[in-house]
């Protein structure tokens, strides 16, 4: 077969590496072998190079079978056509080539079909527009501040538990804490698909939960579906859960909780989820030691205003609601409590009543005034045996606080600590809360130390109204008290009508107010100008009258045998003369006024009835703008 032009010419181009590598042998020309051989090196090392590219620029396309450097190095007379004797088509061997008709519908990427990559680069790929805003809300998502120190932790364990839920992809993410005292499990907070989860206590049985309480290792068990409902006990029907994983929270070296995982995969947890939610097991410890430390500091720091609250240096008690408003303020800080019942013994009647309520719920409570019972009653134990009393649970029995015939729909915890000093019981202070086991030993051994100063305030308070009883006279205005004034006026009531002399009157004397009380002159000028009024009120009397003061800024005289036109006119002298009179208040002086009423006593022997009537009068004196005198027979 004769060769084509192709095959000769490649021949001929190889002829020429055998010439220039022979011409050195056949010379001595040291400059012509130097040529040869850099000429052969250059030419074989160029034939080399176009082959190399001749592959690397074959097309990728496998619709052409025909290499690129080919058709460049082919000229038109290169590819004239070789027929045989049968006039068929000839090629060499591997540059047989096929023409492909261009195709009906081409597929072409533009504009409107082209999706970028994730990783081409471009800052905003799939960015959505809301994304900052969203991701702000979430990370920024502050506590609620009104929340107490437990809500905030519960807070802050739901999302926890929103995390593990979705980091395992489980169908519940639940927390339980372990009662040590009373051996029961309570679901404290949980995330889940499902909403027949039963937040309650559990006792501990045989249940995957009570093992982990009982061994106090980690526990991973595949639930078979007849088991679902024996096993799980925090659903209220079976959800098809097939794996489950639980394990312990310790703090202070102690049992105190369980976290728990379930899932309706088959064999879904394993040995690295146990130790994986130990890290999140000891997160939750660490936010549990910080919030007890605060909640710790927070009470302590209540506490402490509370005493100081109470031993401030300003502070007097003269009237009952004076210690009592202290007391609300002050024990309300000390702990918490949703019913507070001061039961205070009044020395004149010789028993315990309950004095003041504080009810914080709309369930029904005892009233103000309750006598207490001593036999048979939580206060009365108290009371009787001088200790502190602490029921846990109210429910467990029945209970009498108070009285047997009180009417209580209250059931929770319950606290009652006298008020003891120099062996003597003055009151009880009783704290109720609707939580079970709410008070602990610590709470009754502070409160105990505590009520200490409340028990000498209140010893101070008793002592005072005991000996205030057995005195006859004001000690500011040295003038009868109200109830000696009262008593005094019933038996000189008395003398008159057996005397049969003339009908007698009473004057009610008011110190009118004064707006410059606090900012005319520095401090208040009450007192100074109460001892002047009072020395010339006592000028102007008699032998056959008696004076007493019956409240802060009013006096009552009552005149023997005088009748009511004269006591009139006695009253309006003291008028003209009290307003005329400057009286000398630090460094200024000023005047003041007084309103007078006065009624008469004809057919009348009640003291207080007389004294309500000078008291109609004289409020008709003080409608008149104050400084005047009235009168009414």
């Amino acid at each position: 077969m004769p060769l084509n032009r192709k095959v000769k010419k490649r021949i001929l181009i190889f002829i020429i590496v055998p010439v220039l590598t022979a011409l050195p042998f056949f010379t001595d020309d040291f400059i012509i072998k130097i040529i040869c051989a850099a000429l052969t090196v250059i030419y074989v090392g160029f034939i080399i190079f176009l082959r190399d590219s001749v592959r690397d620029e074959e097309p990728i396309s496998k619709s052409s079978s025909i290499k690129e450097k080919e058709f460049d190095d082919l000229s038109s007379d290169n590819m004239e056509s070789s027929f045989d004797n049968d006039h068929n088509y000839q090629t060499d061997f591997g540059e047989d080539f096929k023409i492909i008709s261009k195709e009906k519908n081409l597929e072409i990427i533009t504009a409107e079909n082209f999706t970028p990559s994730l990783n081409s680069g471009k800052k905003n790929a799939f960015k959505p527009p809301d994304l900052k805003e969203n991701y702000l809300t979430i990370a920024k998502e502050p506590i609620p501040q009104d929340l107490s120190s437990n809500q905030q932790f519960v807070f802050l364990l739901e999302k926890i538990l929103n995390v593990i839920k979705e980091a395992y992809m489980a169908h519940t993410a639940v927390f339980f804490w372990y009662k040590e005292d009373s051996k029961k499990l309570l679901l404290e907070k949980f995330v889940s698909r499902s909403e027949e989860i039963t937040q309650r206590k559990f006792d501990l049985e045989d249940d995957v939960l009570s093992n982990i309480v009982k061994t106090q290792e980690p526990e991973i068990l595949s639930v078979t579906p007849n088991a679902e409902a024996d096993v799980i006990r925090y659903y209220n029907n079976p959800q098809g859960i097939k794996s489950f994983v639980g394990v312990p929270l310790f703090y202070g070296n102690r049992l105190r909780g369980i976290l728990a995982l379930d899932s309706k995969e088959q064999d879904y947890f394993g040995i690295e989820h146990i130790y994986s939610l130990g890290r999140f097991v000891r997160i939750i410890s660490i936010l549990i030691s910080i919030f007890d430390d605060r909640h710790s500091e927070s009470i302590s720091e209540k506490r402490l205003t509370a005493l100081l609250n109470v031993l401030s240096q300003d502070r007097t008690f003269d009237k009952e609601h004076e210690i009592i408003s202290v007391l609300e303020s002050s024990i309300k800080e000390l702990v918490d409590w949703d019913v507070f019942t001061f039961v205070y013994f009044d020395a004149e009647k010789e028993k315990f009543n309950t004095l003041k309520v504080f009810n914080k719920t709309s369930l029904k409570y005892v009233g103000e005034n309750l006598e207490v019972e001593l036999k048979g009653t939580i206060i009365g134990q108290a009371i009787m045996t001088g200790t502190p009393v602490k029921i846990d649970d109210t429910s467990e029995a029945e209970y009498h606080r108070f009285s047997f015939s009180e009417d209580i729909t209250f059931d929770g915890s319950f606290l009652a600590v006298p008020l003891l000093y120099n062996e003597q019981i003055f009151g009880v202070l009783c704290f109720e809360s609707l939580k079970k086991n709410y008070y602990s030993n610590s709470d009754v051994k502070f409160i105990k130390n505590a009520v200490k100063v409340f028990a000498f305030i209140v010893y101070t308070f008793s002592t005072q109204n005991v000996l205030k009883s057995f005195i006859s006279y004001d000690m500011e205005t040295n003038t009868l008290n109200p109830k000696t004034f009262i008593e005094r006026f019933n038996s000189d009531l008395l003398k008159a009508e057996q005397l049969e002399s003339k009908p007698g009157a009473v004057a009610l004397i008011r110190i009118d107010d004064f707006l410059e009380q606090e900012s005319l002159f520095e401090g208040d000028p009450f007192p100074k100008v109460l001892t002047s009024i009072n020395e010339m009120i006592k000028e102007e009397l008699t032998p056959f009258t008696i004076i007493g003061r019956i409240e802060k800024r009013i006096f009552a005289v009552y005149f023997f045998n005088t009748q009511s036109k004269d006591v009139f006119l006695w009253a309006e002298k003291l008028r003209i003369k009290i307003a005329r009179k400057p009286i000398a208040v630090v460094s200024k002086q000023t005047t003041f006024t007084v309103s007078i009423g006065v009624a008469s006593t004809t057919g009348k022997t009640n003291a207080e009835e007389l004294l309500h009537d000078a008291e109609l009068a004289l409020n008709k004196a003080m409608e008149k703008g104050g400084n005047t005198v009235k009168s009414i027979n």
